[in-house]
């Protein structure tokens, strides 16, 4: 097919070329054949104005013969015959040429006008002899025979014909240089024509075959231009020449072989990345776990130091004050054993809290779970801390008092969470404020919230509130371990607890725990 695109370029390039040729030829053809006509035509009026010339000095020097004698001038006169003779001889020639070339009816009368103009002149030259050899001795100016040959026959009937032949000649050549400049012009337009036409064409054909030559070299250097790239994806296409279908071949297999080795190594690499990233995602979870973890022990040891340190430090020196007073009552042991056992009971449950949080943490935190009905328990409850919160307005908010709220819980444990919320609520809110035990459904959760009318706690300290040592308020007693261990407790039943408070207003803690069911 490649060859096959520059067999058919080298066909039409050199029909084009054929198709100038023989138009050139032709051209050229009848431009030499106008040529020569005009040149037989030029050299034709030549021969007359030569045989004009010559035919009137030879009557001039006749005239002569007549003033002069009859011998006067016979060399010259013979000499003047023989230019006209030969002159004529050439005009017959020239004008059997023109008919030949141009045709009876353009050349019409050229050939038998001479033969008259032959006749006319030796007619002439005859009458001029035939007056000499009259010997009339009478003044020229009176002989009328003389004045006619002069008068009609040479200035009337010679001047014409000469001067008919030339105008006729004349015409014929203005006509032969009509026809060459028709020539020309036809050969100027048509080169013109010609070349606006096929100017375009060799244009659109060189464009063609470069593009055709271009073409499958273009499509191999992107190819490889791509491949280079990493572009292993590309392909040639399947619709080049012949020629070049085993270099296709050869390179669309190297390019796949590439894409599958490319894709086999990106692959691995893949694996590669998210093994290493996961590896190293587990190991940074880790180690925050292990950074936490640690910052949570160093943090634990130092809140735990510090809360051992007050009970001790009392312990030790209410036993150092009593030992140093000998003479101390009973009273006075007895008061000291009574602080001794105070701290030692406070030192106790925090121990018992701790241990409670630290088997939490390990998933040993033993419960009692079963499943109950909360709404008895919580009446039970609203009525223990009416008791003991008589500083303070406790009420109980039931949005279900005629349903059963079904829960598998260990409602020691959950009395222990209620208490320490209440407890808090009695700590944190002024006398007389009210304190509100809200039990309600939402989303098969029942909650459980506790309100007061307390400072609230500031937005900024919402977030480690339920962390262990944490004392938002310094105003009241305690380590801090009360909603740590209360959001421990909730979690181990599957729930959740929730703050939410405004400084000023109050606070709202709720605990969620999954409902069984609602009767």
């Amino acid at each position: 097919m490649y060859k096959r695109k520059l067999y058919f370029f080298a066909i039409s390039f050199a029909g084009a070329l054929i198709v100038t040729l023989i138009a050139t030829t032709i051209s050229a053809h009848f431009t030499r054949q106008n040529l020569e006509q005009s040149t037989v035509a030029q050299n034709l009026l030549g021969e007359h104005l030569v045989l004009s010339s010559v035919s009137y000095r030879l009557f001039k020097q006749l005239t002569d013969e007549l003033i002069f004698g009859q011998n006067a001038n016979q060399a010259e006169v013979r000499n003047k015959e023989n230019q006209i003779e030969a002159s004529l001889q050439r005009i017959r020639e020239l004008e059997r040429q023109q008919r030949a070339a141009l045709g009876a009816e353009v050349t019409q009368g050229s050939v038998e006008d001479t033969d008259a103009l032959d006749v006319l002149i030796g007619s002439i030259i005859v009458e001029f002899r035939a007056i000499v050899a009259s010997e009339d001795s009478s003044p020229l100016n009176t002989q009328s025979r003389v004045q006619r040959l002069l008068e009609v026959t040479i200035d009337n009937q010679f001047r014409e014909a000469i001067d008919a032949a030339v105008r006729r000649q004349s015409t014929v050549v203005a006509s032969i240089n009509s026809r060459i400049d028709t020539l020309n012009t036809a050969i100027v337009w048509f080169t013109i024509a010609f070349g606006l036409l096929s100017i375009p064409l060799v244009v659109l054909a060189c464009t063609w075959l470069l593009n055709q030559l271009y073409q499958p070299l273009n499509d191999i250097r992107h190819g490889a231009e791509a491949i280079a790239l990493g572009n292993y994806t590309y392909r040639l296409p399947q619709t080049l020449d012949k020629e070049f279908q085993q270099i296709v071949l050869a390179f669309n297999s190297m390019a796949s072989q590439l894409s599958e080795h490319e894709s086999k190594a990106e692959q691995s690499r893949r694996q590669l990345e998210f093994a290493v990233e996961q590896r190293t995602r587990e190991l940074t979870d880790a180690n925050q776990r292990l950074t936490s973890i640690d910052s949570k022990r160093r943090q634990f040891l130092a809140d735990l130091s510090h809360e051992l340190r007050t009970p001790l430090t009392v312990i030790r020196g209410e036993a150092q004050v009593t030992l140093r007073h000998t003479s101390a009552d009973t009273d006075a042991y007895r008061q000291t054993l009574d602080t001794i056992l105070a701290q030692a009971v406070g030192l106790s449950r925090l121990v018992e809290d701790l241990l409670l949080l630290a088997r939490a943490e390990i998933s040993q935190l033993t419960l009692d779970v079963a499943e109950c009905d909360l709404t008895p328990w919580l009446k039970q409850q609203a009525s223990h801390w009416s008791r003991v919160a008589q500083t303070h307005h406790f009420h109980l908010v039931l949005a279900h008092a005629n349903s059963t709220l079904k829960v598998r819980a260990d409602l020691q444990r959950l009395a222990q969470v209620l208490a320490i919320l209440i407890d808090n609520a009695i700590k944190y809110s002024p006398e007389g404020s009210d304190i509100t035990l809200t039990a309600s459904v939402h989303a098969g959760r029942v909650g459980m919230t506790v309100s007061d009318q307390g400072d609230g706690i500031a937005p900024a300290d919402l977030g480690p509130v339920f962390e262990r040592f944490v004392r938002i308020n310094r105003r009241g007693d305690g380590a801090g371990l009360g909603l740590a261990i209360a959001r421990t407790i909730v979690e181990a039943h599957g729930g959740e607890i929730t703050v939410e408070s405004v400084l000023n207003k109050g606070s709202s803690f709720t605990v969620w725990l999954p409902l069984e069911s609602v009767a």
